[in-house]
């Protein structure tokens, strides 16, 4: 990385500086990337993301220092707040009184992914940190990589609202859970009661400032348009105060930002609409997070023994995750073809899992590093197989178009417009 920055001239270098330059041009590229692949094979623009930002990772482009720190940490962190905000304003709770089972099927699914990734860890002769550590980043799905590839391909129907929600609450508990973990290695108390009082507390802050957001919200939403360009500005703005101060406070930025989405969704049950400024900056926001995600996560260690633990691991997980859903779906509502492909959707992980990993390396190396050596390859792995399973899961239960099919430049580059 310092060869490359030698190679701009040193004008250049006394100004914002060159790295600020090579990431403006790798956006660039990978937006255009993305756009090709799209236009091209029909496939959803974050297989273009996230390979172009693997390639870019694989050539030695250190961009991004690991584990993340500073403005890199706060960007991924903004970028997810957005993303896990638009989850959770999809999310209804009245959903849940008038089909408890939902909410039965996303704690079966998240605890059997979680033992099953646990058992497999600790067969492998992991300790009991690192297999605890790595079964929580198992269990968080990807609404980024779902909601994006539901936007490329303008899906809609029972498998796709199902897979956002058990996708969104899945994300929850991940968060709850990994962030308490965080707070007991921090405090040299790992044990079981440790983890679940650090679990509330987490949970209990976040859940404070999530309410605090959504209630300004919806206070602004009195006063300015639904559309204008000053809502988008609010609403960025006060995600990101929220994504700055939830974390010294205690609780989960990207927690925070969720929950503040599922009340907000309690406080306003109508559908309303993002407005257009809010999707172009959410997409450049998203395009970020993929490409960086993509880029670190191409930099692990790749050799034998952790490569087939990282492959047993991703085995393991969406088997688990296959069998939660054909087991309660029937009971939920979902016939076995769409639980079915519901589980298939689940597969990705991506930003949350790559957060939970870089923090569990701040908070112990020890414990971080071994993690990060299975994690980071299997995020890789599944974000860009993910991407394609996601795409012909929502093709194979009919509510999207064939992705091989050619689309409409223009059509695929709009943007979802309701927030259901």
């Amino acid at each position: 990385m310092h060869d490359a920055i030698a190679f701009w001239p040193a004008a250049l270098q006394s100004a914002p500086g060159p790295l600020t330059l090579e990431w403006a041009l790798l956006l660039a590229l990978a937006a255009l990337a993305g756009h090709l692949v799209q236009r091209f094979t029909g496939l959803p623009k974050i297989l273009g993301y996230a390979v172009f930002g693997t390639a870019v990772g694989l050539a030695g482009f250190a961009g991004g220092a690991w584990p993340l720190h500073g403005v890199g940490l706060y960007l991924l962190e903004l970028g997810i707040a957005v993303v896990l905000f638009e989850a959770g304003a999809r999310l209804s709770l009245r959903w849940f009184r008038h089909n408890p089972m939902v909410l039965v099927q996303s704690l079966v699914e998240a605890l059997l992914t979680f033992f099953a990734a646990y058992l497999l860890l600790r067969a492998l002769e992991l300790d009991v940190p690192v297999a605890r550590a790595l079964a929580v980043v198992s269990v968080a799905a990807s609404p980024a990589v779902l909601m994006r590839v539901v936007s490329d391909l303008r899906a809609s129907g029972p498998v796709t609202d199902r897979a956002i929600a058990l996708a969104t609450l899945n994300t929850l508990y991940a968060l709850t859970a990994g962030t308490a973990m965080l707070r007991s290695i921090d405090r040299g108390d790992t044990t079981m009661l440790a983890s679940l009082a650090s679990s509330a507390a987490v949970l209990g802050v976040s859940l404070l400032v999530g309410a605090l957001l959504a209630a300004l919200l919806v206070g602004a939403f009195k006063l300015l348009h639904p559309t204008s360009q000053d809502t988008a500005i609010v609403i960025l703005a006060l995600i990101g105060a929220c994504t700055a101060v939830t974390t010294p406070l205690g609780g989960s930025a990207p927690l925070a930002t969720l929950l503040a989405g599922i009340v907000l969704k309690q406080l306003q049950p109508r559908p309303w609409v993002w407005p257009r400024q809010l999707g172009t900056a959410a997409a450049m926001l998203n395009v970020l997070m993929f490409v960086l995600v993509s880029l670190m996560a191409a930099q692990a260690d790749w050799h034998g023994a952790l490569t087939w633990a990282a492959l047993a691991l991703v085995a393991a997980r969406m088997a688990a995750k296959l069998l939660s859903l054909l087991l309660t779906g029937p009971a939920s509502g979902l016939s076995l073809r769409q639980s079915l492909w519901v589980g298939v959707a689940l597969v990705p992980m991506s930003s949350v899992a790559l957060l939970l990993t870089s923090q569990f390396v701040v908070a112990s190396h020890s414990v971080g590093a071994r993690v990060a050596a299975i994690a980071l390859p299997v995020i890789l792995i599944t974000e860009l197989l993910g991407a394609v399973l996601v795409g012909l899961a929502l093709v194979r239960a009919r509510e999207a178009v064939k992705p091989w099919r050619h689309s409409d430049p223009a059509a695929a580059d709009s943007q979802p417009g309701p927030l259901a």
